[in-house]
This record gives C-alpha cells, structure tokens and sequence, in this order.
C-alpha cells in the first residue's frame, strides 16, 4: 500500500505563509490560523508542505487503507484558500448554505478571501468538523 503523503512535520507555519506571494492571501491565512486554533484549541502544525492542520486523528477506511490527518486545516493554494473541514453530512448543506461565497469540493471547501464569506459561520464548522472527526474516529 502507497506511503500517505500527508503527515505532520516540523516545518515552520510562519516560515510557510511568509512565502506566501500573495499578500491578501498571507493575511487571512494569519488570521486563519489564529481563528483555527481559538475553535480547535490545537496550535498550527505543518502537514506535508503546503497543509496547514489542527489536532490530529488516526483513520482507518474499509479498504484497509489508515493514516493520520489533522481535525481541521487549511492551504493557502494560488486559485484559493483550501479549507479541510469534514462535515457532519447534516449540518454540511445548512452551514455552506450560510457560509457566503465558497465553492465546494468532495471534502474541500474553497474561498477567495475571508471577507467573502461569514467567520461566524466558519467558526461553528470548525467546531462541526473537529467533533465529527472524533466521532468519526473515537480514538481520537
């Protein structure tokens, strides 16, 4: 079975965003990070080389396949800010639908800019996403 690319590192976040070219883009991701940990209550980790995690949980799938992965992240990509918030399937619609302007993926969540969309509501699914992992993987 293929290594997971994804792991935690020891790579600096602040040495992260300041390469950041961007500079809208570094600043949210500043206040992203800052908002993620108040919600979460874990500080910023590195995962791989461009993810930003909080806490972590170990997965296992039914394909055997199992890993690590933050609770909740975010990266700051050239098109948009990625964020990694697994939802509770229930909450998911209701939360994107008040979230603001955000276009989504299978698991991801991608905004312009903070401004753009309602941190209120980005709060509450961080919160969603950290508890929904753990009770997706009680392990945690």
């Amino acid at each position: 079975m293929a290594k997971n690319k994804t792991f935690e590192t020891e790579s600096s976040v602040t040495d992260f965003i300041n390469s950041v070219a961007d500079e809208a883009k570094r600043a949210d991701s500043f206040s992203l990070v800052e908002i993620m940990e108040q919600q979460t209550g874990f500080p910023a980790k590195m995962w791989g080389p461009a993810i930003i995690g909080f806490g972590s949980c170990h997965y296992k799938y039914e394909s055997g396949r199992e890993g690590d992965m933050p609770l909740a992240g975010f990266s700051p990509r050239k098109a948009a800010i990625t964020l990694y918030l697994t939802q509770d399937p229930q909450k998911k619609e209701e939360l994107l639908q008040k979230l603001g302007k955000h276009k989504g993926g299978k698991g991801c969540i991608y905004i312009q800019k903070l401004s753009d969309i309602n941190v209120d509501v980005l709060k509450e699914m961080i919160v969603n996403a950290v508890d929904h992992a753990k009770t997706l993987y009680p392990n945690t």
